[in-house]
């Protein structure tokens, strides 16, 4: 059982607190309430080029990195669709330096120096570099950018986090930034969890003098992440296809259905779905289609989990000499077989413990709770830290089967083909067409 406590200053912020003797470290976990989902459709990329700007020093500080490094103490962030998450691990007795810090970024002293010019010129060249690297440049990197735009057509899911087209970054200005920042970098937009060897009592103090006296930009309201309105994406109606050819060692086939929010209780059917099509050996879709027909080399389900409905999952590179529509039908067959024939009692057993080990181990480290406490805050569920695979457990086999038949419907789908460009056997639809 994880005990917190649960505090909410004058100013919008939240603070969970945690205490663990059983580490000398403090984590200081701050999530923002703004990913790649908040983001305008001719300015995307920017929650993920902020991610970048918040390491880019102060007027206070202005060499981030070597203030952590003088606590002997580690930092880093990510950037997701829905939120910007960052970390600093300190030892304990670093916890109010760790806490100016992080006020520091939040309060904006960044913005207000001129060198900040050459900063923002230096973080989009990275971003850009970013963007060819893991994105043009690796076998299967552009997946996503095709993949969203296929499954989504008005949601902002429809871009990656890289953004749309990387010249929205790279024409970025120090007035576009600091908008967003106003915007999102906020108080009332920011959750922190303090988890590790810390005096509870201390902690809120510390926080509070810190953080509690930070304001938000006045004239600008901004709901929670569950009460936000987004476009809304409609089923698919009929199915959609796209074919590429790319400089890849084997073919490759994503096949994808819109599934429920976040926030909706079939979401741990989905989940559980996943796993029973391929967690482990003994999977579905590795007995058959792996082992037995030998269609594919490697093959995975899962679901994107996102607040907003996401995207369920069926991806698996081919061997050679199958064709794409063939291994396309085989999953398809598989899918339909959980539509059609309830799940075995015993097998959904297996994955729902199988996810109770795995979220048991996900909370070994105090920077794992922080985050946890930070993002089950966001889902306004914090108890969901200790209680969430009871909802896994009261999934039934008619749950299964019912949201099978619902997500696996026929015309459903949203299948991008990747064949290689040394298989010249398939014919291949251009882009676009």
């Amino acid at each position: 059982m994880i005990t917190y406590s649960r505090h909410r200053f004058d100013n919008g912020l939240r603070l969970l607190l945690h205490r663990d003797t059983t580490t000398p470290l403090v984590t200081v976990n701050v999530l923002y309430q703004v990913g790649s989902r908040d983001e305008r459709p001719d300015r995307t990329g920017f929650a993920h080029l902020f991610e970048h700007l918040m390491f880019g020093g102060t007027r206070r500080y202005p060499d981030f990195d070597r203030e952590v490094d003088a606590m002997g103490g580690e930092s880093n962030a990510f950037t997701n669709t829905d939120y910007t998450d960052y970390h600093l691990t300190v030892p304990a007795a670093c916890l109010e330096q760790a806490l100016m810090l992080e006020a520091n970024r939040m309060g904006g002293d960044w913005a207000v120096e001129g060198s900040h010019w050459e900063v923002l010129d230096v973080q989009k060249r990275v971003v850009t570099e970013e963007y060819h690297q893991r994105y043009m440049n690796q076998p299967y990197g552009d997946v996503w950018m095709l993949l969203r735009p296929l499954c989504y057509q008005r949601h902002p899911y429809r871009w990656c986090t890289i953004g749309a087209d990387i010249r929205h970054v790279q024409e970025a200005t120090l007035d576009d930034v600091y908008d967003f920042f106003t915007r999102f970098y906020r108080p009332d937009n920011a959750i922190v969890a303090l988890s590790g060897n810390l005096d509870e009592a201390e902690a809120l103090r510390l926080a509070e003098r810190h953080l509690g006296g930070l304001r938000p930009a006045e004239g600008i309201a901004l709901p929670e992440a569950r009460e936000r309105h987004y476009p809304a994406e409609p089923s698919l109606q009929e199915a959609r296809r796209l074919q590429v050819k790319r400089e890849v060692p084997d073919d490759a086939l994503y096949n994808a259905r819109l599934m429920c929010s976040r926030w909706d209780e079939d979401y741990y059917v989905y989940d559980l779905l996943s796993d029973i099509l391929s967690n482990g050996h003994s999977s579905r879709l590795y007995r058959r289609l792996v082992q037995e027909q030998a269609l594919f080399s490697e093959l995975n389900a899962y679901i994107t989990g996102e607040l907003d409905p996401g995207l369920f999952v069926v991806s698996g590179k081919l061997c050679h000499g199958v064709e794409l529509a063939r291994a396309n039908d085989a999953i398809t067959t598989e899918l339909q077989q959980l539509a059609e024939t309830p799940v075995d009692a015993h097998e959904l057993e297996k994955v729902a413990n199988k996810f109770e080990n795995t979220f048991v181990y996900s909370q070994y480290k105090a920077a794992d709770r922080a985050l946890g406490l930070c993002y089950y805050e966001m889902l306004g569920q914090p108890e969901l830290i200790n209680t969430e695979p009871d909802h896994y457990r009261r999934v039934k086999p008619d749950d299964v089967q019912r949201v099978a038949r619902e997500a696996f419907a026929p015309g459903r789908e949203a299948v991008l083909e990747i064949q290689s460009a040394d298989n010249p056997t398939q014919p291949i639809t251009p882009i676009g067409q």
